[in-house]
Parts: structure tokens; C-alpha cells; sequence
């Protein structure tokens, strides 16, 4: 605005200076004086010159900057020309700024996706065809293929991933793939695809994952997850035991032995008994885990497996006074390991026997159905439910929110069913806790 406003002074002053010149000549010409007109124009003259180079450089200084955010160019430098707010000048320092900020996020994006083990390419549509917006330097490596620009290019390389995408005609796709990489043995990947349009611009995003390179982060994150439960325990038994057989130590070495003395060491092997089969307790149930034994599968009615199964837990039941609605009447045959799926059953009402203790209405609601070549098994309770924090722990070996608890029933449990063929899973119903199996017909 002071810019303006003084750009707006001196081209004042420049007219009233020539006005000036022009009155001077008059009164030369007035007095008579010989070269009046010659040196009256040539006041004049200059001056309308010097305006009219003034007026020039204004505007074009104004064009250039007016160009240069129409083109998204940014690279002259008007600090010289800047001043207070809604002046050009200042407009074209803030989006010159924002520019900056924009070019820094996209350098950071692109470092981030360039340094994720995934392969991605984005896809953006123009026109009738399809071109490559961005691929990060996982899948050029990966896959051997220079970053070309259009996506005609890649499909010469890559024919087994693009085939896959024109079939679907460039549609979400979500499926396995195998892909040979340098005429060498082929691969399998997980294809995920999706179509995303942002301000009128069609945008195509294709993620490959190696399901050798997922399944390798899986198992080294199980094996950290285990190792942490494992010296957890050692350590939570070792310790005591170790700081009571110093305690000892210093106790039988000592001349005599007062009845005092008598004592802790009695209280102190007690404590080591206490610890020793706790930890014989945990290895024991880790061996469970280890050496699960392969089903021995045999055919039996699924009401019959599940009335043993409440005959088994019946005086539980009838102490904790829990009341069993089983509407599973119907007769089906299943092919399973009986003891085996006997111990699931009995995992997942010990359970849920649990969860009642503290509650006034106590019952565990049992389902059955088949269909789909499917049987599926509910074992459910009034019970308050797993906190959400937890939820995604509970199939974790060793995992317990119980002082006595082992933390193995559930894992045995998974394990069972997924060495059946089926699976175990967790969810919340209308005041109910589900548990539900699912056993698949071979």
C-alpha cells in the first residue's frame, strides 16, 4: 500500500513538473525571448520521455509479476518491490512461500515412499490413455524397470501385473499374483489397486507386496512378541529365586542357626518351591504350544461333543450357578480330533465362566449351525467384554489379565482349530461376548 501509494507520488510529480515546463515556456515566449519555443519543447519533450520509460518499467515490472504467478514461476526475486499487505508484490512473496512449503512436502513424500519395502506406482489418467504420475525407487528396483512416464512403456515389461489391471479395466483389485522377475523364478505378490479422483484428475494406485517379505515381518514380530513374554517369566522367577539362595548362603554360613533363622529358611524354600512351579507351569505350557500333536480326526455328532463337553464343566457350573442356553438341538456329523476340539470347548467356557464372577446375571448362551460346507460353533456370555485395548492381544501366547491365569488357552485354542483347517475369532454382540469356530468340511 505504501509502494503503491508512492508510485502514485512520483508519477504526480512527474506531471506536475511538465506542467511546470510547459508554463516556463509560455512565459518565455510572453517576454519574448528568441529561443523560447525551441527550449520550451525541449523541457517538454524530455520529460514526457522520462514519463513515458517511468510508466514502462512500472507496468512492466506489474506484468512480470502478474506472469510469473499465473505460470507458477517463482524464481525472480521483487523482495526489493515488496510492501504492506494486499500489494502484488506481497501476494506474489506469500505463494512464492507457499510454493516452498509445497516442494518441501513433496521431497518428504517421496522420501518416504522411495524408502517403504512396498513396490507403488500411481497412475494418472489423461485423456484416453494412462500415464505414470509417480513409482517409487522400491518398485524400479524390484522390479528391474526403469521409471518410464507412460504406462504403454511398462506394460512391455511388466506384462503379467498390467494384463491384470487392463482385464479389470482399471477397477479395485485386491488379489495374489506371481510375477518372474529377470526371466528368473517367478515370485508371488499381493496386488492391492484402487481409483481415486482428486479435483477433477483421475488417479490410479497400485501396491505390491512380497508375501515372502510379509511373511518374514510377521514371524520376526511373533518371535519378539514371544521372547519378550519368555524373558519376562524367567526373569519374574529367576530373580526371587536367586536373592533368596544369597539369603541362604548368608544364613548357613553363620556359626548357629537361631530359630528365627530356622524360620526364613523355611519360608524362603517355600517361596523358591512357589516360583520353581510356576515357571515348570509356564514351560510346560509353552511345550504345549511347540508340540501340538497333528489331529486325528473321526467322525462324531456335534451335539454329543458338546454335551460331554457341559457334563465335563457341570460342577463348575452349578458352584458358580451359570446358566448354559444351548440351542444347538440339531444332529450333524463332524470329522474332528475329539479330545483336541473337547479342549477348545473347554478353554472357551472356562473362559466365560470366568468373566462371570463378578456379574449377577450369569449365562453362557451355545449356538451351532452348518451351511456352506461350514459348521459353525458360538460359545457366548453376559459376561462385560474385552476392553478394546486388549482386544488384539488375546490370541498371544502367554497373554493373561488373570493373576492365575497361564495364558495359553486361547492360543491353544487357535492353534487347534487353524491345524483343523478352520478358524477361531472374537466379537461383540448385544450384551454378549462372542466367541465363534469355525470348522471347514474336508
Amino acid at each position: 500500500m505504501l509502494k503503491s501509494l508512492k508510485t502514485y507520488q512520483l508519477l504526480f510529480l512527474r506531471l506536475i513538473l511538465i506542467l511546470v515546463g510547459i508554463e516556463f515556456s509560455i512565459y518565455l515566449h510572453k517576454i519574448k525571448y528568441v529561443f523560447a519555443p525551441i527550449f520550451g519543447f525541449l523541457i517538454v519533450f524530455f520529460m514526457i520521455v522520462e514519463l513515458y520509460f517511468y510508466v514502462k518499467n512500472i507496468i512492466l515490472l506489474y506484468d512480470k509479476t502478474i506472469s510469473s504467478i499465473i505460470q507458477n514461476d517463482f524464481s525472480s526475486d521483487f523482495s526489493k518491490h515488496k510492501s504492506g499487505k494486499n500489494d502484488l508484490f506481497q501476494l506474489y512473496d506469500i505463494l512464492k512461500n507457499k510454493q516452498n512449503e509445497q516442494v518441501s512436502k513433496d521431497i518428504i513424500y517421496t522420501s518416504i515412499l522411495n524408502n517403504i519395502e512396498t513396490g507403488i506406482i500411481i497412475l494418472q489418467k489423461q485423456e484416453n490413455d494412462w500415464s505414470i504420475f509417480l513409482m517409487n525407487d522400491y518398485f524400479s528396483n524390484h522390479f528391474n524397470v526403469p521409471k518410464f512416464s507412460k504406462w504403454k512403456y511398462l506394460k512391455n515389461q511388466l506384462p503379467t501385473l498390467c494384463d491384470i489391471i487392463d482385464k479389470d479395466d482399471f477397477q479395485e483389485i485386491k488379489t495374489a499374483i506371481e510375477i518372474s522377475i529377470n526371466q528368473q523364478n517367478s515370485q508371488t505378490f499381493v496386488l492391492q489397486a484402487s481409483r481415486t479422483e482428486i479435483f477433477e484428475n483421475d488417479y490410479f494406485i497400485v501396491l505390491l507386496d512380497s508375501i515372502q517379505n510379509v511373511v518374514e515381518k510377521k514371524e520376526k514380530d511373533a518371535w519378539i512378541n514371544l521372547m519378550k513374554v519368555i524373558s519376562h517369566e524367567l526373569l519374574n522367577s529367576i530373580t526371587p529365586i536367586r536373592s533368596i539362595c544369597q539369603n541362604l548362603q548368608d544364613l548357613v554360613e553363620q556359626d548357629s542357626l537361631s530359630t528365627e533363622d530356622l524360620d526364613d529358611i523355611k519360608n524362603s524354600v517355600e517361596t523358591m518351591l512357589r516360583r520353581s512351579d510356576h515357571l515348570q507351569k509356564f514351560v510346560e505350557g509353552y511345550r504345549k504350544l511347540a508340540m501340538l500333536p497333528s489331529p486325528k480326526k473321526q467322525k462324531i455328532e456335534l451335539q454329543d461333543l458338546i454335551q460331554n463337553c457341559l457334563r465335563i464343566m457341570e460342577p463348575l457350573l452349578k458352584r458358580e450357578n451359570i446358566e448354559i442356553v444351548n440351542s444347538s438341538s440339531f444332529n450333524y456329523l463332524i470329522n474332528v480330533d475329539t479330545q483336541q476340539i473337547e479342549q477348545v470347548l473347554i478353554n472357551l467356557l472356562t473362559n466365560s465362566i470366568n468373566a462371570l464372577k463378578n456379574n449377577n446375571q450369569k449365562q453362557i448362551f451355545i449356538s451351532a449351525e452348518a451351511k456352506e460346507k461350514r459348521t459353525f460353533i458360538k460359545i457366548a456370555d453376559s459376561g462385560n467384554g474385552i476392553e478394546k485395548e486388549i482386544e488384539s492381544k488375546i490370541f498371544l501366547p502367554f497373554f493373561t489379565t488373570r493373576n492365575e491365569g497361564a495364558g495359553i488357552g486361547l492360543t491353544l485354542s487357535k492353534n487347534i482349530i487353524e491345524a483343523h483347517g478352520g478358524y477361531i475369532n472374537y466379537k461383540s454382540e448385544t450384551g454378549k461376548t462372542v466367541f465363534e469356530i469355525c470348522l471347514i468340511e474336508d
